[in-house]
């Protein structure tokens, strides 16, 4: 059966490159993703899916199957932007091809592993391989915003509970159990404002600042982790200042930090290094997990903290040696299983509510956000068949 999947991934080349080309084409940054879902919507329609829903948020949801044991494959839909145009050497939105390889935004992250899933679930149908278990394809919103937001909505108002969750960002086919959490903090000083011909008379928010910047740095040094995951990390992303005039001294800093969660840290441990630092605590400055609180596309508003756990599945779990059966089983050699450096979805799925996640997703992770995006066909083709057999493989195992 795994080579029939092959075969008919391999038949199915030039629909699912068409269908890439055409996700490329569609310009979808977070919160405005309405005509890519639209297009996801049609292919899925051709696919002949069971059933298809777009939920209150704009998420889509392609269901195959009726069983009782519920599995889902996640890809977001939206990218970010283009940034400098004068960066690209290809059109960012028409999809080249060339001698094999897909360019475009979204090429890589993830528009490709979209393309892969929609097929996946259409071999499944075309081969009959429907079982005792119900799938969810899910294209989901707003993640390169905040990742997980979409899985927290499916989860606790779409009540859609799966029992498994593959998470198809880009692998570089392997199959990966986990990576790091973040989430995202602000320091904030106040000063005094005064006429900057006098800075005496006031008292500059941001020189109280400067040493908080030196000491993060040095923070982020020592901070610890695991050999699997690798260790914590915090960088400073933002600095801005506000003052009456740019004759005036200082009366506000802020600092916006990325914090990199190691599997040991938790929001309250990384809030109370901050807090702690001899600099904070001299300048009395302000330690603030920050909200996201940002409309969809269909106009509405989940808010969440930037707060996104980590999350590492267990070696021995079924889903994990299913992963790597089903490739073994298809391309005939041993896949590579690691983690991610970036974070994903998973942060919400198996990070908050505590559903095992694994990774499996064609594209190199390195191209995400380059102007350099693209994936190879032949990625497509396998993640395909990959995800095609995957629920077989993970029935026999938990059977």
């Amino acid at each position: 059966m795994l080579k029939k999947i092959l075969d008919e991934a391999k038949k199915n080349e030039r629909a699912v490159a068409g269908f890439l080309r055409d996700l490329i084409a569609i310009k979808s940054v977070s919160s405005q993703e309405a005509d890519v879902i639209a297009r996801i919507k049609l292919e899925m329609e051709r696919c002949g899916y069971d059933e298809i829903t777009i939920d209150p948020m704009g998420n889509i949801l392609g269901r195959i199957g009726h069983g009782k044991r519920i599995l889902a494959f996640d890809a977001h839909v939206d990218t970010v932007d283009v940034g400098n145009p004068a960066n690209w050497t290809v059109d960012p939105f028409k999809g080249d091809e060339r001698d094999g390889i897909i360019y475009g935004r979204g090429a890589c992250d993830m528009k490709g592993a979209l393309a892969s899933i929609v097929y996946g679930g259409k071999i499944i149908k075309d081969l009959g391989l429907e079982g005792d278990y119900t799938l969810y394809v899910v294209g989901s919103v707003q993640e390169e915003d905040c990742d997980g937001l979409c899985w927290q909505y499916i989860i606790n108002e779409d009540n859609l509970r799966p029992e498994l969750v593959v998470i198809a960002e880009p692998t570089n086919l392997a199959v990966y159990r986990g990576h790091r959490g973040r989430m995202e903090m602000e320091v904030r000083t106040k000063g005094v404002s005064c006429h900057g011909s006098a800075p005496e008379r006031g008292v500059n928010a941001v020189y109280k600042m400067a040493p908080i910047v030196a000491d993060i740095e040095k923070l982020n040094e020592r901070l610890g982790g695991e050999p699997f995951l690798g260790k914590g990390t915090v960088t400073i992303a933002e600095i801005r200042s506000t003052s009456p005039s740019l004759c005036a001294v200082a009366d506000s800093a802020t600092i916006h930090l990325d914090r990199r969660l190691a599997a040991t840290d938790t929001m309250e441990s990384a809030v109370k290094e901050i807090q702690e630092l001899p600099s904070v605590i001299a300048a009395g400055a302000d330690v603030v997990v920050l909200d996201y609180a940002v409309p969809s596309w269909k106009g509405l508003t989940y808010p969440t903290k930037k707060y996104y756990p980590t999350w590492l599945l267990a070696e021995d779990h079924p889903a994990l040696s299913s992963g790597v059966a089903a490739f073994e089983g298809l391309f005939e050699e041993k896949p590579e299983v690691s983690r991610w450096v970036f974070s994903t979805n998973g942060v919400a799925v198996m990070g908050m509510h505590k559903i095992p996640c694994i990774g499996f997703g064609p594209g190199n992770e390195i191209y995400a956000h380059m102007a350099t995006e693209h994936i190879p066909v032949e990625h497509l083709v396998k993640a395909a068949a990959w995800y095609a057999a995957f629920p077989m493989m993970y029935m026999k195992a938990v059977s």
